[in-house]
């Protein structure tokens, strides 16, 4: 191993010599990366290596080149590459190589060895990198589009592009962003002959000698692309992403108006065609003389959005589905949202939106989360009556949901309305009791408002008596806080005495409880023993906070600290897994005053 590193380092010598003969780096600097680099040479030719001993390597290198270019921007030097730069790059470029023999999986690996070359070294050097990353890894389609972008950008070689692309869809023959960018590869290529032809043109050059395909320019190999894809993938999102990628390309209008009557051919099963057709209706041009004024521009407005609905009008007739709906729904929303000082413009809008928010509901066919949006539009209107309405039909049509239920509680709460105690009576029935939570909560809030101590205490019954532990756990706790809140100490010791048996229990239900007693004027030690005994009881195996606040609160002026040794040994005895280390060493820090 030492002949070997020795030799490594040998064949460093002629850079090194150069590097102080021109005066980038001093003698004592050229010692010192001689002695780094044999320590790092040493770990990479150790039995056991580690991947992190060649990143360190490839990192310290790079650190070099980087060096070696500031220095040469400094003194402006900038001779003598092939003998300082390219030995480095060279020797860079085998560890990395050696790396990902050892560790071919770790795609990371690769791509940082792709990066390194793209910044220091060859074109062709990525090439050899791409060429064996894609015989490990074929099965990664990003890889494939990664090295046809490479040799498309860095290497201007389209042909290598499409025969990368080709192979690639040989292993991934149905992947739409394989696809895409293959389309967009060509779309490219196109546009770079096309520019050539113009510039060629311009300079008055003879044409004889390069030969310009009209197919080409027009744009036909992307159109059999097209072709080829849809044949294999058929779904409206992506014919459209074809058409928004050859949208943006300035030569491409015949080819867009073919893949929009294919869309419309074929393709208006699927809500998403009527989505794009219609919102196309908003980049229509509009009439010059009317956009001088707000009012000509709202008015113009207007009528696009009108263009916009009468296509999903058709839509919604033509395919009477719920994302067929969303999608008219989502648009009438994002319009209202817009921002505009046209008061008529805005009642427009709003007006459009209730209509098919109602007609989606009354087909059944109204998504979840519109109920909200259009609470939220009749409520700022004021409209109490229509939006009482839609909170209670919002919880016929989704009887099972809880964020609906609490919704449309919330909703009728704000309202003041007379029913929300019977919908709270119902919303319990239909919901899954594991999910109840939030509506308990709703109604103990609600009842604590509106209602008298007597029926908030039994709607506080109710809630003890659940199955689901987390609605038991968090009664006993909103109990204990009422009954303080409304009744005083007794009545909350009153309330504790009579739950501190009834589990499940949480370990808050104690500490509000201790909590409460520490607020009096006089707190009884006996009590806050009591309480931390109780908590410990079922909560003492594992919460190591628990032993040392009773610790502490022995250690109180109310407290007798002789107790503090006999709870330190029973947390010692109780306390299990990494609990008994935490309670150690937080009790040390107790002791030691730090705490």
């Amino acid at each position: 191993m030492a002949e070997i590193v020795q030799q490594r380092i040998e064949e460093r010598i002629p850079e090194l010599e150069q590097l102080e003969r021109v005066g980038l780096f001093t003698k004592k600097e050229v010692k010192s990366i001689i002695k780094r680099a044999t320590a790092l040479e040493y770990k990479l030719h150790r039995l056991i290596i580690n991947k992190e001993d060649f990143i360190a390597y490839i990192q310290y290198e790079i650190n070099i080149l980087e060096l070696i270019k500031k220095r040469r921007a400094h003194i402006h030097y900038q001779f003598k590459r092939e003998e300082i730069e390219y030995p480095i790059i060279h020797r860079i470029n085998s560890v990395f190589s050696r790396a990902t023999k050892k560790w071919k999986d770790d795609v990371q690996l690769w791509l940082s060895h792709v990066a390194f070359c793209k910044k220091w070294a060859t074109k062709a050097q990525i090439s050899k990198v791409f060429s064996t990353m894609l015989a490990i890894h074929p099965d990664k389609p990003v890889m494939w589009i990664m090295a046809a972008k490479s040799e498309l950008e860095d290497r201007n070689s389209s042909e290598s592009a499409r025969h990368l692309f080709l192979r690639a869809l040989r292993f991934h023959p149905n992947n739409k962003k394989v696809y895409q960018e293959y389309f967009r590869m060509e779309l490219l290529h196109c546009e770079k002959l096309r520019k050539q032809k113009e510039e060629l043109e311009l300079a008055q050059m003879d044409l004889g000698e390069y030969e310009f395909s009209p197919e080409i320019l027009s744009a036909k190999l992307a159109e059999i692309v097209y072709r080829e894809s849809t044949g294999k993938i058929k779904e409206a999102e992506f014919v459209i992403s074809l058409l928004d990628i050859a949208a943006i390309f300035k030569f491409t209008k015949e080819l867009q108006d073919f893949i929009l009557q294919d869309l419309q051919a074929n393709y208006t099963e699927d809500s998403l065609t009527w989505d794009f057709m219609a919102r196309r209706e908003l980049e229509a041009p509009g009439a010059g003389e009317e956009l001088q004024t707000a009012k000509g521009r709202a008015s113009d407005t207007n009528r696009r959005e009108e263009r916009c609905c009468q296509v999903y009008e058709e839509g919604v007739k033509s395919l009477n589905t719920e994302p067929m709906w969303t999608c008219y729904a989502a648009f009438c929303l994002e319009r209202l949202k817009r921002k505009t000082n046209v008061q008529e413009l805005k009642e427009k809008r709003q007006e459009r939106l209730l209509g098919v928010l109602q007609r989606a509901h009354n087909s059944s066919l109204l998504k979840e989360e519109y109920y909200k949006n259009w609470l939220q539009v009749l409520l700022s209107s004021e409209d109490a009556e229509g939006a009482a309405s839609v909170a209670v039909a919002a919880t016929q049509r989704y009887s099972q949901s809880v964020s609906v239920w609490r919704l449309s509680l919330q909703t009728l709460m704000h309202l003041e309305s007379g029913a929300v105690g019977k919908l709270f009576q119902d919303a319990l029935t239909h919901v899954n009791p594991k999910e109840s939570l939030p509506l308990w909560q709703l109604q103990v809030q609600w009842s604590v408002a509106n209602q008298s101590p007597e029926e908030t205490e039994a709607v506080f019954k109710r809630g003890l008596l659940s199955a689901v532990a987390a609605v038991a756990m968090e009664m006993k706790e909103s109990y204990l806080d009422w009954s303080f809140s409304t009744g005083g100490y007794k009545k909350a010791r009153k309330t504790f005495t009579s739950l501190n048996e009834n589990r499940p229990l949480s370990k808050a239900f104690f500490t509000k409880m201790i909590q409460i007693e520490k607020e009096q004027e006089t707190p009884k030690m006996s009590c806050l023993r009591d309480y931390y005994e109780r908590a410990l009881q079922e909560f003492g195996t594992s919460d190591d906070d628990l032993w040392l606040k009773y610790i502490q609160e022995e250690l109180g002026p109310q407290g007798q600290p002789e107790n503090c040794g006999k709870i330190h040994w029973r947390a010692m005895k109780f306390l299990e897994g990494e609990s008994v280390e935490r309670f150690t060493s937080k009790y040390t820090l107790l002791q030691t005053g730090h705490l």
